[in-house]
């Protein structure tokens, strides 16, 4: 092992050691050609003692909703979306804010997290053959005090609502969508949710586990599990129950992604291809550019900078964000959005969930990115200099 992975090594799980070890820790870092540094630690699966790879599936939270808007992109460019349509036309029911009706609600401000959508009514647990209008109807979904489009709340619902249009504009399941819009052509093995991944990758699982070394997602002991969705209020698991544009959260697009830290590194070569991946186009340039560029940069008083769901209530995580891309190191009193700590601006996504830290980060100036994720972190991110966790910088480094 070469001294500087060492010392980095021993940094981090000392870091760890402090602020709840990691079970597992990956980092891929690449550039435009393919990979450059490969980094592991740990156990994929504590109780069969596999270690983890850079090829293990592993749920990546947020960052499946840059995957997904990738996957909404190639809609637009095929003419079948508008982002600036309102979005009540293809749902088939009027989506409004009940203290600003007359604002309509487009894809951007979904993908932007402008939408005045917010949480508090859920958004996950719309079981097999339910319906996400039934939220969305709930009073406590919505912001009444910001109109859509002039507040930036980080919000899991509007990624449901954008899995809803697209089944409505296509007609196909939406894991089955994004595999053949997205994960088939850039070659990854991934699926959303198990259902459309093989028993072989299935098998190759990384298990989450929370901050006490407990599973808490993918404890699948080798297999997919019995129902890859919420399942019906009978407790069956009929997927034929499906009909498009019904019930959007069912295969987790904010968050449901099993995809390796080898796939992701496609993605992010993608980012730094503008748009082309190994020679072959993927998206227009100009497509890329429109998810990148940011649609809301924080000022006092325009935006919450930190995500209510994660319990992470430190400010300065979010200052600035695109269709689903973050940006970092934003030059801003208040921002703290920089775990490399070096000022370069760097586009991707975080993710955090059940016990996972992960982020996919590029400097398309600079032609180099890098994937990671720790599993078996505390909900809340903590001990970093920046608004990430000390983790996450040392994985940064």
């Amino acid at each position: 092992m070469p001294l500087r992975w060492m010392v980095c090594l021993l940094f981090l799980l000392g870091t760890a050691a402090r602020a709840g070890e990691p079970v597992a820790t990956v980092r891929v870092a690449f550039d435009r050609d393919g990979t450059t540094a490969t980094r592991v630690h740990g156990l994929a699966d504590k109780a069969t003692g596999r270690a983890v790879t850079p090829d293990d599936p592993v749920r990546i939270a947020s960052i499946s909703k840059l995957v997904t808007t990738l996957g909404v992109m190639r809609l637009v460019e095929a003419g079948k979306l508008d982002l600036d349509a309102d979005v009540s036309g293809l749902l088939g029911w009027r989506l409004r804010n009940p203290a600003f009706p007359e604002v309509p609600i487009t894809l951007r401000l979904l993908l932007s997290h402008r939408s005045s959508l917010t949480d508090d009514a859920g958004y996950w647990q719309t079981p097999l053959g339910g319906k996400l209008r039934d939220i969305v109807g709930d009073p406590r979904a919505w912001d009444g005090k910001h109109a859509p489009g002039t507040f930036f709340h980080y919000t899991n619902l509007n990624f449901p609502l954008v899995a809803q249009v697209m089944e409505r504009a296509t007609g196909e399941r939406f894991d089955r969508l994004m595999e053949r819009l997205v994960l088939r052509p850039l070659g990854i093995d991934g699926c959303f949710n198990w259902d459309r991944c093989d028993a072989v990758t299935a098998a190759r699982a990384v298990v989450l586990y929370d901050a006490d070394g407990k599973p808490v997602k993918d404890d699948n002991h080798g297999r997919k599990p019995a129902c890859p969705v919420t399942p019906a209020r009978d407790g069956s698991c009929d997927l034929s129950r499906w009909r498009a544009g019904e019930n959007g959260a069912l295969f987790s697009p904010q968050g449901g992604l099993r995809i390796s830290a080898n796939g992701l590194v496609r993605i992010g070569r993608l980012l730094l291809g503008n748009g082309a991946l190994d020679g072959k186009r993927f998206l227009k340039p100009a497509s890329l550019q429109a998810m990148i560029a940011p649609q809301w940069q924080y000022r006092p008083g325009n935006g919450q900078t930190y995500e209510d769901d994660t319990g992470d209530v430190d400010p300065g995580f979010f200052c600035r964000y695109g269709l689903a891309v973050q940006t970092l190191a934003t030059p801003e009193q208040g921002c703290r959005d920089d775990p490399f700590g070096d000022s370069v601006a760097r586009v991707g996504h975080s993710g955090s969930a059940y016990g996972l830290q992960a982020g996919l980060w590029v400097d398309r100036k600079g032609g180099t990115g890098v994937v990671w994720f720790a599993t078996g972190m505390p909900d809340k991110r903590r001990g970093g200099k920046s608004a990430f966790s000390a983790v996450e910088e040392a994985l940064a480094h």
